[in-house]
């Protein structure tokens, strides 16, 4: 989409905003809306891609789709019904992006083609610093709507720079590398891996899968929209509204499967293991694509021909990791040697570990990096002690592991623009440093018992340096809208900002 030019601005010359954010995915484009239906003029949304849609725009392998509800995967604020099917393509997502910021009017507050270097709180001024690909911004608050899944996760394992064939990451895809033919490992096993295999099936001489681990698969009870269920949608919102409510509803009794009920969590296991046993007769296979660990542990998958494709002569399975290449042989733990053309790594990103941490510095020149040092904290899944006037969507404590991630993200837009509502143009906002301890505190309390933290597997879920589940919210997701969904300021240092800029 067209947006405001990222060049041809006055060399030197700093910009000021009263709101900076940075990122073009659901939480940023979200953010923008909301920013933007709600009068605020003065507001920029940084992209360092040259088009929007951040998850949905870099994920573009076959078969990528979305494995929430389509109408739950969509804001409650922007409703689409025209969405194809159940659980959509990634494609379609993705144009559902581009379509909203178009439509809302953010065309003008967007600044594509710009990555961010630096953002430095300044005190003196009581306003954030930003460096950038394309010049110098100052903002009176700053929004990191960069998401937990930008930056792919290459193992660090000996040989793989020297790999002797095609290698590239399931999040840059490359569609100018044919297939057809080839023999062709997929490195991992998760999300992405189930989507991709079945369609490397079709084309491949050979697939090699490498599973460090088994997830556990449920059916994937996917469906078109008919059209008349369409132009119900598009005639009588209500009908619409009634059925988001429904699947989310439906999305939440599955928290009870990972808080510990063992009867839940027994028909979830039951119901997964079944669907196993229907699509692979193989005993041996089976054995290998049966997890070790408690359900919901990790991510629970959904799939209808991920299962099927290792009953093809030319798909195998390899029960060990990567543990390292020569030349165009890739080694797993267990000593198994796989000769290949093509190497797709399905590895998942630094999610634990977020790269932005390095370039955001609060005060004193303390990067959130630094202050995450030994595991992401925030008090509200959103603010940071020491980072005035910050807010992070998709942050510590910010995902769920059973219902629509925008859903969080819409909770947690109405947290900060309620924080900016009442900073104003005078306030500079700082949670303090007991409400972060608190907070995180609390969140072992919710998350001590659950299948997450005592279910027996290692997950991106969990901090590595921790062992504290950082990533998810370990509870029910109305129950994070009503602890978090509303900005209270009494956590809150607020003091008179030093100076007020005015927009140029």
């Amino acid at each position: 989409m067209n947006a405001e030019p990222a060049v041809g601005r006055e060399p030197g010359k700093e910009e000021h905003r009263d709101i900076v954010v940075v990122g073009a995915g659901f939480a940023g484009i979200g953010a923008g809306i909301r920013l933007k239906r709600r009068g605020i003029r003065s507001f920029l949304v940084l992209e360092r891609a040259e088009e929007v849609g951040g998850t949905w725009r870099d994920n573009h392998y076959p078969g990528v789709a979305c494995d929430v509800p389509s109408h739950l995967y969509s804001f409650s604020f922007r409703p689409n019904p025209d969405w194809s099917s159940v659980y959509s393509p990634g494609g379609e997502i993705q144009r559902y992006l581009v379509d909203s910021a178009r439509a809302e009017g953010l065309a003008e507050h967007l600044r594509l083609g710009t990555e961010l270097l630096d953002a430095s709180w300044d005190d003196a001024s009581g306003l954030w610093r930003l460096t950038t690909s394309t010049g110098g911004l100052t903002a009176g608050a700053l929004i990191m709507a960069c998401g937990r899944l930008s930056e792919p996760r290459i193992p660090e394992v000996p040989g793989i720079d020297g790999f002797s064939g095609e290698l590239f990451h399931s999040a840059r895809w490359r569609h100018d590398v044919d297939l057809t033919g080839k023999r062709v490992a997929v490195v991992g096993s998760g999300a992405s891996a189930i989507q991709i295999v079945p369609r490397l099936a079709e084309v491949a001489a050979e697939v090699v899968v490498l599973q460090r681990s088994a997830p556990y698969i449920v059916p994937r009870d996917e469906r078109r929209y008919t059209d008349a269920e369409r132009s119900l949608f598009r005639r009588l919102p209500d009908e619409l509204d009634d059925y988001r409510a429904e699947l989310f509803w439906k999305a939440e009794e599955a928290f009870a499967q990972r808080s510990g009920d063992p009867a839940s969590t027994d028909r979830a296991r039951r119901r997964a293991l079944g669907h196993l046993a229907a699509q692979v007769p193989d005993p041996v296979i089976r054995e290998l694509l049966t997890p070790d660990y408690e359900i919901g542990c990790k991510r629970v998958l959904i799939s209808n021909d991920y299962y099927p494709a290792f009953s093809l002569p030319h798909v195998r399975l390899e029960r060990s990791a990567l543990a390292g290449v020569d030349g165009g042989t890739l080694i797993t733990a267990n000593g198994a040697r796989h000769e290949v053309d093509v190497a797709v790594l399905a590895t998942g990103f630094h999610s634990a570990e977020q790269p932005y941490a390095a370039l955001v510095h609060g005060r004193g020149g303390r990067s959130l990096a630094e202050h995450w040092a030994g595991g992401m904290t925030a008090h509200a899944s959103t603010v940071v002690h020491g980072f005035p006037n910050l807010f992070v969507i998709n942050g510590p404590n910010g995902g769920l592991g059973h219902n629509s991630a925008i859903y969080m993200i819409e909770s947690q837009l109405d947290y900060v623009l309620g924080a900016l509502r009442f900073a104003g143009d005078e306030l500079v906002l700082e949670v303090t440093e007991a409400a972060e301890s608190g907070y995180t505190a609390m969140i072992g309390e919710l998350s001590a018992g659950t299948v997450w933290t005592a279910g027996g597997c290692e997950s991106w879920y969990l901090d590595p340096r921790n062992g504290r589940l950082t990533l998810l919210w370990p509870d029910f997701a109305h129950a994070f809208r009503a602890a978090n969904g509303e900005f209270d300021p009494i956590p809150f240092d607020a003091a008179p900002r030093a100076a007020v800029r005015k927009p140029t």
